[in-house]
């Protein structure tokens, strides 16, 4: 894995440290969703850019996940840093429990359920599911 710099460098190394954490936080996503254990490198690399900002909050997962706030004496402010602290906070709030996958299939995105009958992450993507679910409907009434 690519380890978290201070964002602001080459625009390369950039794009990498926006990917690792994007595909770090979809897979802490996932596992919470799924209702699995938290992979331990995982929780290492979200904290490694939480860690970035001038203080921070790092995420525990023992006794069950919790967060626990870090500071460091060099003020980097970061938008990566920041998107870190933010899924610090899900991960390992109350909210976690409400975390679900968008079941829009070709979706990867992740949502906090607020209605018992929300299942897409966005109106667009429960439009998008209902309409391809009639479409897919009518084809089968047509033969075709």
């Amino acid at each position: 894995m690519v380890q978290a710099g201070p964002v602001g460098g080459e625009p390369a190394a950039d794009l990498r440290l926006a990917r690792e954490l994007r595909d770090t936080i979809r897979s802490l996503a996932a596992a919470t969703v799924d209702g699995g254990a938290l992979d331990p490198d995982l929780v290492a690399t979200l904290n490694r850019h939480a860690g970035h900002a001038p203080r921070w909050r790092e995420l525990r997962t023992t006794p069950e996940p919790h967060t626990t706030e870090r500071t460091a004496g060099r003020p980097v402010a970061a938008a990566l840093a920041e998107v870190a602290e933010n899924a610090v906070d899900l991960l390992g709030g109350p909210l976690r429990d409400r975390l679900r996958a968008c079941q829009r299939t070709g979706c990867l995105l992740y949502f906090i359920r607020d209605a018992s009958r929300r299942e897409w992450c966005s109106a667009g993507c429960g439009n998008r599911a209902r309409a391809a679910r009639h479409y897919a409907k009518v084809r089968r009434g047509s033969g075709g």
